[in-house]
C-alpha cells in the first residue's frame, strides 16, 4: 500500500500566522514534550510512524511549501505540484508519479488522506485496515467516515447502510450531502450519517481508467507539463460522487479540522506563547512571534496573534470571519521556514528612484547551506550578526564571522553555509524584488566545491 499525504490550502482563517506559504499544517503551536511545539505536518507524521506507514508515503504539495516540508520532517518524497488548484488535480499529478516514475503496480492500493487534521493514533489504525477492505469487496472506493460530534455545516456527509456479507464494521455508501444546514445535519446523524473527511482508498489503474474515459492525460509526464488541463474541482466531485460502488469503515475518535482560531486555540495547551503577559484573562489565547511584549488584561473569550505579518484581536466566536476581513490584503509574506532555517522581512520601502529594498533577518542552522545560486535584478548585502560559516561569492571561498560585511551583485553566483548557527541581517536592492527572481546551480556545498575545483583547473 502506497501512502498521498495532501498538503494544500494557505489557511486565511488562520491568519496572521497562516499565509500563502506558510500554511496551517505548518504552524508550530501543537504541545510536544517540555516546552516543545510541533506543527500538525509533524504530528501526522510521527503517528504514521508509529504504525509503520511513513515507508511507503509521499507528500503531494505545492513547489512553495516543499523547503518547508523537508525542514520540518528532513528529506521525505514530496510530489511537486505545478501550481495550487484542487484535490483532483493534486491527487491525478501524485498517482501518476507513483505509476510511472516509482513502478507502483495499478493493482496496489493507494491511500489519500489530508496532514491537517487532528486526530487520535486510532485513526491511522483504521486507515491502515483500508487496502484489506479494498482487496475483500468488489468496491472500487473505500472511505474513512468519521462519527459525526455534532450537527456541523462547516463538513460534508456520506449517508451509509450496513454491509451484511463481510465484516460488522463495513459500511456501503449510498449518498452524499455536501455542508448541510444544522436541522438536516442533526437528522442525518440519528440516521448513522458519518463526516466525509477526505480518506480515499483505490487502485491507481481504477483512476487512470476513469480519467482516459473523461479524456484526460494519464501520464505523469503529460499532467505534470500541462497541469492546467485538468479540471479545478475536488476529487469528491470529479471521481467519488460518479461511482456506484464504494464502501466505508468508520472512525469514533478525535477528529478535529483546527482550521479556525477558537478550534486550534484549544489545542495550543496555554493561554500565552512568547513575549508578554495575560492577567485576569478567561478562555484567551494569546500567541506572539514579535520581539516586542503583549500584554493582556481581562480579557475573555478572545484570541490575540501577532506576527510580522499582521496582529490579530478578535472574539474566538468572530475569528472564524477572518478570512474575508484579510481578502483585499495583497503582501508578500513577511516569515518563512526554509530547510536551511528561517527568515523575517524587518522592513520594506521604495525610493524615489523605484529602487525596492527589503531588509531580513536570515537565521542559518549549523551545517545547513542556502544553495548556490543567482539573482538577475538585485543587489544582496549581508552582515554577519552572529555565528561563523562560509560564504561563496562566484568562485571565491571565504570564512565569515560575527562583524563580516559583504555584497553580491546581480548575475554573481554565490551560497553560504553555516559552521555554527549564524544570523544575518540581509539588505536587497533592486528594481523588482521578487522571490522568482533566483537561478539555482547546486543545492548541496560538496557539489558546488568541486565545481569551483574543476573550474581553478
Amino acid at each position: 500500500m502506497k501512502l498521498i499525504l495532501l498538503s494544500g490550502g494557505s489557511g486565511k482563517r488562520l491568519w496572521p500566522m497562516s499565509n500563502d506559504s506558510r500554511s496551517k499544517q505548518f504552524l508550530r503551536v501543537l504541545p510536544h514534550g517540555d516546552d516543545q511545539a510541533i506543527s500538525m505536518l509533524q504530528r501526522v507524521w510521527e503517528q504514521l510512524n508509529r504504525v509503520g506507514l511513513t515507508e511507503h508515503s509521499f507528500v503531494c504539495a505545492s513547489k512553495a511549501q516543499q523547503e518547508m516540508i523537508y525542514a520540518q520532517l528532513g528529506k521525505v518524497p514530496v510530489i511537486v505540484e505545478p501550481e495550487r488548484r484542487d484535490t483532483f488535480p493534486a491527487i491525478a499529478l501524485a498517482v501518476a508519479f507513483l505509476l510511472d516514475r516509482i513502478g507502483c503496480d495499478e493493482q496496489e492500493p493507494i491511500v489519500v488522506m489530508p496532514v491537517d487534521h487532528f486526530v487520535d493514533d486510532a485513526y491511522f489504525e483504521q486507515l491502515a485496515k483500508l487496502d484489506h477492505v479494498l482487496e475483500a469487496t468488489s468496491a472500487d472506493l473505500v472511505l474513512l467516515g468519521v462519527k459525526p460530534t455534532a450537527p456541523s455545516s462547516q463538513f460534508g456527509y456520506m449517508t451509509v447502510e450496513k454491509n451484511t456479507f463481510l465484516e460488522k464494521d463495513l459500511l456501503t455508501i449510498t449518498s452524499f450531502i455536501e455542508k448541510p444546514e444544522a436541522d438536516r445535519a442533526q437528522l442525518l446523524i440519528e440516521q448513522g450519517a458519518l463526516w466525509n473527511c477526505g480518506v480515499f482508498c483505490f487502485r491507481p489503474g481504477f483512476l487512470r481508467d476513469r480519467m482516459k474515459q473523461k479524456g484526460y492525460a494519464t501520464s505523469y509526464e503529460a499532467i505534470a507539463s500541462d497541469f492546467r488541463a485538468l479540471p479545478k474541482r475536488s476529487f469528491d466531485y470529479e471521481i467519488v460522487e460518479q461511482v456506484q460502488s464504494i464502501a466505508a469503515i468508520p472512525y469514533e475518535g478525535t477528529w478535529k479540522d483546527l482550521g479556525t482560531w477558537s478550534e486550534l486555540a484549544q489545542e495550543v495547551g496555554k493561554p500565552l506563547v512568547g513575549l508578554g503577559t495575560a492577567e485576569d484573562c478567561a478562555n484567551t489565547y494569546v500567541i506572539n512571534e514579535l520581539g516586542i511584549p503583549i500584554v493582556a488584561m481581562g480579557l475573555r473569550d478572545a484570541v490575540v496573534v501577532a506576527t510580522p505579518d499582521g496582529i490579530l484581536v478578535s472574539d474566538l466566536k468572530e475569528s472564524a470571519k477572518i478570512k474575508n476581513a484579510v481578502a483585499a490584503f495583497d503582501q508578500r509574506p513577511m516569515m518563512e521556514e526554509r530547510f536551511w532555517g528561517n527568515y523575517r522581512v524587518l522592513d520594506y520601502s521604495k525610493l524615489d528612484d523605484g529602487t525596492e529594498v527589503i531588509t531580513k533577518m536570515l537565521m542559518i542552522h549549523a551545517g545547513r547551506t542556502i544553495s548556490y545560486h543567482k539573482h538577475m535584478h538585485r543587489t544582496e548585502n549581508w552582515t554577519i550578526v552572529a555565528g561563523r560559516g562560509e560564504i561563496v561569492i562566484g568562485t571565491n571561498l571565504m570564512t565569515v564571522q560575527t562583524g563580516d560585511v559583504l555584497r553580491a551583485f546581480p548575475d554573481q553566483w554565490h551560497a553560504i553555509r553555516a559552521t555554527e548557527t549564524m544570523q544575518i541581517i540581509e539588505v536587497q536592492q533592486g528594481q523588482e524584488l521578487v522571490e522568482e527572481d533566483i537561478l539555482r546551480r547546486f543545492d548541496h556545498w560538496q557539489e558546488m566545491m568541486d565545481h569551483i575545483a574543476h573550474m581553478a583547473i
